[in-house]
């Protein structure tokens, strides 16, 4: 490690705009802090008992892991502590959650992935956030309901065999690696950049492939048996791990609408956004395609609910353009 490596914190304070005066900072600094207990939670799940269900369903209609009411209640409590924010919408929240009367909204699934908890598997927290449209207005739900181009910042944390945080603030993608020895997390990539034509790897569920759209169907066939270089099939199930390996290896992250979820299964607020944005400050493209083929810009859709579902397809700009061109077949 450099002998003055660059902390997140102060990454922040150089990179925050000049009308935050030191609000951002505070609402970063609560979220690392979320991070790390949770990172600690994480490492610990199998001594301290918190593989398994906690009993009860969230808004999604997912059984809750022990893991997710504990990520989500420190997402909550350190948003909460830092006095800066006014609406907070979780992932395992059915309403939107006011906290205070403070500038921002910040949006989050405290625990993606919860699927692979119990078996060790990679999984992260997804966050954005946004200002306030009138912050002398009494907070309400309108406030957090923009598109993703209004993201002020957006980024993930990821706990696998380091904790990474990957973040944007409109100026590139820069990745930090948190040091248990100093309990920080350090600047290790600055303007990260997804690859356009080295790896060729999609990344799909492909146990949902009977409900698929006819022009998924083809692509996936495309890639795999029609090419002199077929592509490589990886997915975690996470949508951080699979995010992150597109990210860093290039690629495409595909989850459609088909017959069994016609509006697509991940959510526009705190899922689709934050990474569609990273997506697109690394160099790719992020696109929302429904069952009529309709195409759009992720970040250009106007949310109607904080829990709104989106069909989403991103990655390098070789691919995903690759795939539009079978929708603009049909």
């Amino acid at each position: 490690m450099e002998s003055k490596p660059i902390t997140l914190t102060r990454f922040i304070l150089n990179e925050q705009p000049d009308a935050a005066s030191g609000d951002l900072t505070l609402v970063m600094v609560s979220i690392q802090l979320a991070c790390k207990v949770i990172a600690s939670s994480v490492r610990r799940a199998g001594i301290m008992g918190l593989y398994g269900l906690q009993g009860s369903v969230n808004v999604q209609g997912e059984e809750v892991k022990k893991l997710d009411t504990i990520s989500h209640e420190n997402f909550v409590e350190a948003l909460q502590t830092s006095g800066r924010c006014a609406v907070l919408v979780s992932e395992e929240e059915e309403e939107a959650i006011i906290v205070g009367d403070g500038k921002y909204c910040v949006v989050f699934d405290p625990l993606d992935g919860s699927s692979n908890i119990d078996v060790n598997g990679s999984i992260g927290s997804i966050f954005g956030i946004y200002a306030r449209h009138d912050p002398s207005a009494p907070p309400k739900v309108s406030d957090v309901l923009q598109p993703g181009t209004k993201l002020l910042c957006a980024g993930y944390c990821m706990y696998g065999s380091s904790t990474q945080m990957v973040l944007t603030w409109g100026t590139g993608v820069h990745i930090f690696t948190y040091d248990p020895s100093v309990g920080e997390f350090v600047l290790t990539a600055a303007k990260a950049m997804i690859p356009q034509n080295s790896q060729t790897i999609y990344s799909v569920n492909e146990g949902n492939a009977v409900h698929w759209a006819p022009e998924i169907t083809k692509f996936v066939h495309h890639v795999k048996f029609e090419l002199a270089k077929p592509y490589s099939a990886r997915y975690v199930g996470s949508m951080v791990a699979d995010i992150h390996r597109t990210l860093i290896y290039g690629g495409i992250f595909m989850y459609p609408a088909d017959k069994k979820s016609p509006n697509g299964k991940l959510r526009l607020l705190y899922e689709v956004n934050p990474m569609s944005f990273l997506m697109e400050q690394a160099g790719g493209q992020s696109v929302s395609i429904g069952l009529d083929n309709h195409q759009i810009r992720s970040l250009e859709i106007e949310p109607k609910s904080i829990h709104e579902r989106r069909p989403v397809f991103m990655g390098s700009n070789r691919d995903v353009e690759l795939l539009k061109s079978f929708y603009k077949k049909a």
